[in-house]
């Protein structure tokens, strides 16, 4: 019996590798100009195709987008797995501490007050804009953070973690608002660009390096498998099995707030990803081991995140829609059968 449920781990985790490869070369092929996979395989792995327009289409272009979707969707749901886990609400996510507030509250000082300090907006100044953006929305995700631990470390409570991440992020959204309404309309409409998420803004080098740091982060979670199962039994059970709660939630706090902020800072606020795809991984992965829906969630997420890039840029569409409109489309439904299947099973009882 037991091996029997092991084979049938296995070969739910390496149909969903199979899904993920799938769509990595859907993203590939499809798009405003066709390219049948035979030319994707040519233009990858021969350098002296003689298709130029294709080469530089996914060169610079689909290869660099479909990588960062990847890793950004793995990171995503590994971290929402981790926030729903230690909070044990199903609606929890990797915004709930207020990390991705605290990202646009970085970039709300770059982009909303250039204007009113410089004259002009920093969207126009090209490389320079955008490396401003990337770091101030990293400093402002990794700043409050840094401030989510040192709660974590001199409040009792998880609870009162999480309410001081959600009074956090409403105080950032607030300091948001007043910038904006000082702020030139260039501005604004630059920032709200960049709110609505993006997986094109980096150039493969950096999505090289942007996929190899969020899957090595991710592995690391595998790490706190164990503690994570003593977790889902509840404060009281994991601190009689010997688990430090304090430590193991400075820590998982930690690791979730890192692939939050990375992703942010080079994607903007992705939504309902994170909230989402965990509970598609344990309605596929059908136990409540972690080491197992860590694998899941990392592999689902990043299936949704290159299906959610490939319906934005279906041919049809006038340019890429914004991918967040596209992660609330698929995302919305998961979460509202969610509530209505825990609503369900309170009125069964």
């Amino acid at each position: 019996m037991e091996n029997n449920n092991t084979n049938t781990t296995l070969l739910k985790l390496l149909a969903g590798v199979a899904l993920v490869i799938v769509l990595f070369l859907m993203n590939l092929a499809w798009g405003s100009v066709h390219i049948p996979f035979e030319g994707v395989l040519n233009v990858l792995f021969d350098n002296d195709t003689p298709n130029v327009v294709w080469s530089n289409i996914l060169i610079r272009t689909r290869l660099p987008q479909a990588l960062v979707a990847l890793a950004a969707g793995c990171a995503l749901s590994i971290s929402g797995l981790l926030m729903q886990t230690l909070f044990r609400n199903p609606l929890a996510g990797p915004s709930v501490l207020g990390i991705s507030s605290g990202a646009s509250l970085g970039v709300g000082f770059v982009v909303l007050i250039a204007g009113n300090l410089f004259g002009y907006s920093l969207s126009s100044v090209g490389l320079v804009g955008d490396m401003a953006v990337l770091f101030a929305a990293f400093a402002g995700a990794l700043g409050i953070l840094f401030i989510i631990l040192m709660v974590a470390r001199h409040v009792g409570g998880t609870l009162s973690v999480l309410i001081m991440g959600v009074m956090i992020g409403y105080l950032s959204n607030s300091l948001v608002s007043i910038m904006k309404f000082y702020s030139l309309e260039e501005d604004i409409h630059s920032y709200v660009i960049w709110g609505l998420g993006n997986f094109g803004k980096l150039s493969l080098d950096r999505a090289n390096y942007f996929l190899l740091f969020t899957l090595a982060v991710s592995l690391l979670s595998l790490l706190l498998g164990k503690w994570l199962n003593m977790l889902s039994l509840g404060d009281n059970y994991a601190r009689n099995l010997g688990l430090r709660i304090e430590r193991s939630r400075f820590l998982i706090i930690m690791l979730s707030g890192v692939l939050t902020a990375t992703v942010t800072a080079f994607c903007g606020p992705i939504i309902f990803i994170g909230m989402a795809v965990p509970h598609l991984a344990k309605m596929v992965s059908k136990t409540s081991n972690h080491y197992i829906l860590i694998l899941n969630s990392a592999i689902l997420g990043s299936a949704t995140a290159l299906l959610c890039n490939l319906i934005a840029r279906l041919p049809g569409f006038d340019g890429a829609l914004p991918i967040n409109s596209v992660t609330a489309f698929v995302g919305a439904p998961v979460v509202i059968s969610v509530i209505w299947r825990r609503r369900r099973d309170q009125l069964s009882v």
